[in-house]
C-alpha cells in the first residue's frame, strides 16, 4: 500500500474559508500527477479548503471522497496550541526559539517529549497526541494494516494507493506518529507546503508486518510542471 498525505492549497482562513485562486491552480495541478499515480482512494478532512483541494483529483478519477472527521485542523488546533494571551492562541511550534525543541537533553526526550519545558505551553498535547495515534490506527486498520508496538500487521496485503487530503498542523502530527520520530522533533526540524506530497511505502513482506517508509516529503514537483500554479506562493522556497 502507499499512503500519499497531500497538503490543501493556498487558502482564505477567514471569513469564509476557502481556497484562493491560486489555491485552485495548486489543486488542479495535482490531477496529472494523482491520475498518474495511480490513486485508488481518496480521503479528506472535513473542512473546506482540504475539500476543494481533493475534488479535481476525485473528478479526474470518478473516486468519492470519505470523509475523515479526526483529520480536521481544527481538532488538531484544540490539541496543539499554545495560549498567547487576550483570547489568541497559536501552534505551540510557532515560536523564535524553535531550537529549544531540540536543545540539549531535549532531543533525546523520545516517548515523554511533553515533559520538555518547551512543551510547558502546550493546550492537551499528551492527550492529544495519544487520540491521534488511536484515530490513525483504526484509520489504517481499515486498510488492511494493524498497529502492534513499533510496526504494523499486514491483515490485508494490498497494493491500494491511497490520498489522504489535510493539512500543515495536523499532518506534520500525524507523520511523526507514523515515522515513529517525537512531536518535537518533527515540528522543529521538518515542514510541508501548500499542495506538498508525502509518500509513505508500506511494503507487503513476506514476514506478515512493515513499517511505513518515507519515500519523499512535501514534494512540489507538479507545481514546477505546471505554468499555472506559482511554486513560490506562500512557501520557504525560491525556485
Amino acid at each position: 500500500m502507499y499512503l500519499y498525505i497531500v497538503r490543501h492549497g493556498y487558502p482564505i482562513y477567514g471569513p469564509v474559508e476557502q481556497l484562493t485562486d491560486v489555491g485552485h491552480r495548486q489543486a488542479r495541478a495535482l490531477v496529472k500527477r494523482m491520475v498518474r499515480s495511480g490513486i485508488t482512494k481518496i480521503y479528506s478532512s472535513p473542512l473546506r479548503r482540504a475539500i476543494e483541494t481533493a475534488q479535481p483529483t476525485a473528478d479526474a478519477l470518478g473516486l468519492p471522497i470519505g470523509i475523515e472527521p479526526w483529520c480536521s485542523e481544527n481538532l488538531a488546533w484544540s490539541r496543539f496550541t499554545r495560549d498567547l494571551g487576550n483570547g489568541h492562541r497559536t501552534w505551540i511550534w510557532n515560536i523564535e526559539d524553535i531550537g529549544s525543541f531540540v536543545r540539549g537533553s531535549n532531543r533525546d526526550a523520545g516517548d515523554r517529549w511533553y515533559e520538555i519545558d518547551a512543551m510547558e505551553p502546550i493546550v492537551n498535547g499528551r492527550d492529544g497526541y495519544a487520540a491521534l495515534q488511536k484515530e490513525s490506527d483504526e484509520f489504517l486498520a481499515r486498510q488492511g494494516y494493524v498497529r502492534e508496538g513499533n510496526e504494523y500487521r499486514i491483515a490485508d496485503p494490498n497494493d491500494e494507493r491511497i490520498a489522504v487530503f489535510c493539512h500543515q498542523g495536523f499532518g506534520l502530527t500525524w507523520l511523526s506518529h507514523l515515522l515513529r520520530i517525537p512531536p518535537n522533533i518533527f515540528w522543529a526540524e521538518f515542514d510541508v507546503t501548500h499542495t506538498g506530497v508525502t509518500l509513505l511505502e508500506f511494503r507487503n513482506r513476506k514476514c506478515g508486518t512493515t513499517v511505513p517508509r518515507c519515500l519523499f516529503l512535501s514534494d512540489m514537483s507538479h507545481l514546477v510542471e505546471d505554468e499555472y500554479a506559482d511554486a513560490r506562493y506562500q512557501t520557504h522556497i525560491q525556485l
